[in-house]
């Protein structure tokens, strides 16, 4: 779905030229109506007011209405979208629910009616903030609402097109406009990326091997500039990133550590590390998964994608940071040469780890994918993988759970989290956990049974941060949805891919503003 997104201050001009008006409106849907100085013809305005008085639209978020206007103005239909409360996440439902309901008119000229409500601060202490957040809240919406996976079939339908201008109800000018304008802009730079981070998902694993993701990443530095290294199966044997090649080594498609480098702050001592597990199908290995439901096991590269499209928009936004993003991406498959419950690896760390479950092998890669980002300078650590089926069993596919050695640190990314509508539930990484993770054959066994998994999981992981600050995220609920929800597609979600930017920008903001 190709979609634009524009600002003008010309309501009649963008009303002349639509084929769907879209009118946001909150409880008091029947106030919405005379929006717009009398623009929307009277007879409209009307009708919105009854479907509003039966309680036929009720302005909830995410809740739409579609009217014909008969020929009383040029656009053919107007789109009623509930804003409910008109949080951030209500505006964001609201965007995508406008989206899917002018995709179902085939209309690709769409002017968004935006009321004075949306462009006051109120008594908020940055009205200028409030207004870009309500902005890039819409925006993405749209964007995220407007997506659509694209199958893999001999004759492709035209992609379709969707421009969306905004144009305000009531004349609008000075900061409240250009921040308006500045949530637009950053709301399309979120939207694509996410955007971005569902299409590699999605892909299925003969069209996305290790190699064709490292292609995939190489592709992105040039368009943004970004330097990479992409570390083949010879180089990690060099530099001994035993968990990378012990997962990978069943696969006739070989792994590879892919690194990215962006430096916003070059005289800054501080680096934060992102790494995300890139395994782009997962068999289970010799500890096979059953076969209902493993063409899903396409997803097991989504915080690899999440750590992607989280680059693409600090690339193109610039903040004032320093940023080092690894990928470990490796295939599990059994075969005669797979890894065995039982094999003890040495990781480039030099520790060594048992190995009792193959299918846990996501900690394996993300063990030398962690040491990689230190070794280039991390000095704060962010893994993002669908690490656990049991994340999904604590926290259904609604939050990503998340485990640290950190409370501060992960209290500001969980403020980041709260921006984006991505929800994270900590959970608890006390000792006891830590000690289902002894092994007799070696300094660690990479599985702690079924109980406490994604816990025992995520400590697996921060034993190779070394001590520095670390967040670990399991998106292994989040990442793949089996029907639409919200913003959400079926399919790839590209969670997280938001909230590691708005971290980053807020990163970048805050040392510009020190």
């Amino acid at each position: 779905m190709g979609i634009e997104l524009h600002y003008t201050s010309g309501l009649q001009e963008a009303l002349e030229s639509a084929g769907t008006a879209v009118v946001f409106a909150g409880p008091e849907a029947g106030e919405a109506a005379g929006k717009g100085d009398g623009l929307l013809p009277a007879a409209l305005a009307e009708a919105i007011g009854r479907f509003a008085m039966s309680g036929l639209f009720k302005g909830e978020a995410g809740g739409t209405q579609t009217l014909p206007t008969l020929g009383t103005m040029k656009a053919g239909y107007v789109v009623l979208a509930g804003i409910g409360d008109g949080t951030a996440d209500a505006l964001r439902q609201a965007g995508a629910a406008a989206a899917k309901a002018c995709k179902q008119l085939k209309t690709e000229n769409i002017c968004a009616l935006i009321g004075p409500e949306l462009l006051k601060g109120g008594a908020e202490k940055d009205a200028e903030e409030a207004v870009r957040l309500r902005a890039q809240a819409l925006a993405e919406g749209f964007m995220l609402g407007a997506a659509a996976r694209v199958p893999q079939r001999r004759e492709q339908p035209e992609e379709p097109k969707l421009r969306v201008v905004f144009a305000p109800a009531e004349p609008a000018a000075g900061p409240s406009a250009e921040a308006f304008q500045a949530g637009i802009r950053r709301g399309r730079m979120f939207g694509e990326a996410v955007a971005y981070a569902r299409r590699l998902t999605n892909l299925p694993g003969n069209m996305l091997t290790p190699e064709m993701l490292a292609l995939e990443a190489e592709a992105l530095a040039n368009e943004f500039e970004l330097d990479i290294e992409v570390i083949d199966e010879w180089t990690a044997a060099e530099l001994e990133m035993g968990g990378l090649l012990g997962v990978g080594q069943g696969s006739a498609n070989p792994p590879r550590m892919i690194v990215l480098h962006y430096e916003g702050a070059p005289d800054a001592k501080e680096k934060l590390g992102l790494v995300g597990k890139g395994i782009t199908f997962d068999t289970g290995g010799i500890s096979l998964k059953r076969a209902d439901g493993m063409e899903e096991m396409i997803s097991d590269m989504a915080g690899a994608a999440a750590v992607l499209g989280a680059m693409r928009v600090i690339a193109e936004a610039k903040p004032a940071v320093n940023v080092v993003a690894v990928i470990p991406a490796a295939e599990n498959m059994p075969s005669d040469r797979a890894l065995k419950p039982g094999d003890v690896l040495k990781t480039m760390s030099g520790r060594t780890v048992e190995v009792v479950n193959t299918d846990a092998e996501g900690r394996l890669v993300l063990a030398d994918g962690l040491t990689t980002a230190i070794r280039r300078g991390a000095t704060r650590l962010i893994d993002v993988a669908t690490l656990t089926g049991a994340v999904m069993v604590a926290l259904g596919d609604v939050a990503t759970g998340a485990v640290t050695n950190d409370d501060a640190f992960l209290a500001e990314l969980i403020e980041a989290s709260r921006r984006t509508g991505e929800r994270i539930w900590q959970l608890p990484s006390w000792p006891e956990y830590r000690k289902q993770l002894e092994s007799d054959a070696a300094d660690l066994k990479n599985s702690g049974g079924r109980h406490a998994g994604t816990i025992t999981g995520g400590l697996f992981i921060g034993e190779f941060a070394d001590g520095l600050p670390w967040i670990h995220l399991d998106i292994g609920g989040t990442a793949w949805l089996f029907k639409d929800r919200g913003w959400d597609m079926k399919g790839a979600t590209g969670v997280m891919t938001r909230t590691l930017a708005e971290y980053v920008l807020q990163l970048g903001a805050a040392r510009t503003t020190a």
